[in-house]
């Protein structure tokens, strides 16, 4: 087996949410699911189809996260791997909805750091083993940074 890493190409401020299902209609029941959690917001998933066509699966609402999503799905090239790249929400938004998706085996990540994405190759094909999802911590947070944090979270809404 070889190991890849592979980047996800995006602009710094877009969320994605990377994750691994097991069927066809998938792309559907994701798109099913986001319009129903957050009506207008913006977003395009791709889906890597593993057998038959292996074609990349896409649908959307928004043609540049569209095409953010087909790159990277086709550049990551892991059966059953999906990709959900979203504007004006955020992975917390949706992350249960997309969850409870039947098809939904797993999250890998849901963030908008740099993310690097480790894949092994092997004569079947390729797969996900995991991610590098931003830097490492530098230190342990003070007491100012937990006030900063919990001043963050009520001044962006999603704590009172």
């Amino acid at each position: 087996m070889e190991l890849q890493l592979v980047k996800i190409s995006k602009p710094e401020e877009i969320n994605f949410i990377l994750g691994q299902s097991h069927f066809i209609k998938t792309v559907e029941d994701l798109y099913e699911a986001i319009v129903q959690t957050v009506p207008g917001g913006q977003f395009g998933i791709a889906f890597c189809e593993a057998s038959q066509d292996r074609l990349v699966r896409w649908t959307g609402n928004d043609q540049g996260m569209i095409k953010l999503a087909q790159e990277n799905a086709l550049k990551i090239g892991a059966g059953h791997s999906f990709i959900i790249f979203m504007k004006n929400f955020f992975p917390v938004n949706v992350l249960n909805a997309v969850k409870m998706v039947p098809e939904v085996c797993r999250i890998f990540c849901a963030t908008a750091n740099n993310v690097e994405v480790i894949v092994g190759v092997s004569e079947e094909g390729k797969g996900i083993l995991g991610v590098i999802d931003g830097e490492t911590p530098v230190g342990i947070e003070s007491e100012e940074d937990i006030t900063v944090r919990k001043d963050f979270l009520r001044k962006i809404g999603y704590k009172q």
